[in-house]
C-alpha cells in the first residue's frame, strides 16, 4: 500500500490542488492521502473550516486527511508528521510530492508496484518534464558549493560545462540511473529505507533536505531516476523570483554544506562517480 503527501503553502486551490486531488484518489494502491497546509493562521483565516467542508463533500474523508499546521513548518518537517505515520501503520511506499505535478494515477499504481518487487530500490523519482513537454534535469550528483552558487551567481557561460555534469546530462537519460540526489517534488520512498535514513533532517527549513535524505537512502539502497514513467512539473523556481526565497536559500544550503563538508566531502566524491 502506498501513502501520499503534500505540503501546501497558500495554495491554488481550483487550478493546482483540486485537480491533483481527483487523480490520485483514483490511485488503487492508495490508504492515506496527506494534505499538510503550512499556511500561516492569519492568512488563512476562516479558509481552513471552509475548505475541510468543501474536501469533504466533494471526496470524502476515508482516504483524505487535511492538516492545518500550527505554523509554517518548512518542508521536510511537516512531511515527516505523514511519514511517520506511514513508519507506524507499516505503509511500504511513502510518495513525498509537490501540489503543482501532474502525474497519472495508473502511473503512480505501476510504479507502486514495480517498487514492490525490486526490494533492492529504497527510492525512485520518474522522468520529469515542463509543461512545455522539455525535460527538467532533477536527478543529480551531489552539489559542491561551485555548483549551488556559481550556478545561481556566475555567468551561465562559466558554469556550463560543470552545471552539464552535475544535472547528469553527460549521462544517457534514456535509461536508469542510480542518482545520490533525486528533486523534493517527487520522491516514490520505501517507507522502511526513509525510516533507516532518519527522515528528513528538521533542521532545513527549505531546499536541501531533498538532497539530504537521497543521499543517506543511497548509502544502503538505489536511488533511481527511472525513465519508465513520466510527471509534469510547473517548477516555480521561487529563489529566483524573490529575495527572502534567496536568503533562505543560501542560509540552508550552508547548513547542508556544515553537516556534510565544503571542500572535503569523501562521501560526495565517491558517490558522483555514477556507474550503470
Amino acid at each position: 500500500m502506498l501513502n501520499i503527501s503534500i505540503v501546501l503553502y497558500r495554495p491554488k486551490w481550483e487550478q493546482e490542488v483540486i485537480p491533483l486531488l481527483q487523480e490520485l484518489l483514483r490511485i488503487r494502491n492508495l490508504r492515506k492521502l496527506y494534505l499538510l497546509d503550512n499556511t500561516e493562521p492569519e492568512f488563512r483565516k476562516t479558509e481552513t473550516a471552509k475548505q475541510k467542508e468543501t474536501l469533504a463533500a466533494q471526496f470524502g474523508t476515508e482516504k483524505l486527511r487535511y492538516m492545518a499546521m500550527p505554523s509554517n513548518l518548512g518542508y521536510g518537517k511537516a512531511h515527516n508528521i505523514a511519514l511517520r505515520e506511514s513508519a507506524y501503520y507499516r505503509t511500504e511506499l511513502h510518495l513525498v510530492m509537490n501540489s503543482d505535478i501532474r502525474v497519472k494515477a495508473e502511473d503512480i499504481d505501476a510504479m507502486h508496484d514495480w517498487m514492490l518487487a525490486h526490494p533492492e530500490v529504497g527510492q525512485l523519482m520518474p522522468k520529469v518534464l515542463n509543461p512545455d513537454g522539455t525535460q527538467q534535469y532533477l536527478a543529480k550528483r551531489l552539489p559542491s558549493p561551485i555548483d549551488v552558487f556559481g550556478r545561481r551567481f556566475l555567468p551561465a557561460w562559466m558554469t556550463a560545462r560543470r552545471n552539464r555534469r552535475y544535472e547528469l546530462r553527460d549521462l544517457d537519460l534514456t535509461r536508469p540511473v542510480n542518482a545520490p540526489y533525486l528533486s523534493g517534488c517527487f520522491m516514490l520512498l520505501r517507507t522502511k529505507a526513509a525510516v533507516e535514513a532518519g527522515l528528513f533532517d528538521e533542521r532545513y527549513f527549505m531546499y536541501p533536505e531533498d538532497i539530504d535524505l537521497t543521499r543517506t537512502i543511497h548509502l544502503n539502497y538505489l536511488t533511481l531516476y527511472y525513465p519508465a514513467w513520466t510527471v509534469v512539473h510547473a517548477h516555480a523556481r521561487s529563489s529566483y523570483k524573490n529575495s527572502h526565497m534567496l536568503r533562505v536559500h543560501i542560509q540552508n544550503m550552508c547548513r547542508y554544506f556544515n553537516k556534510w563538508g565544503w571542500i572535503f566531502d569523501k562521501e560526495r566524491r565517491r558517490m558522483n562517480k555514477i556507474e550503470y
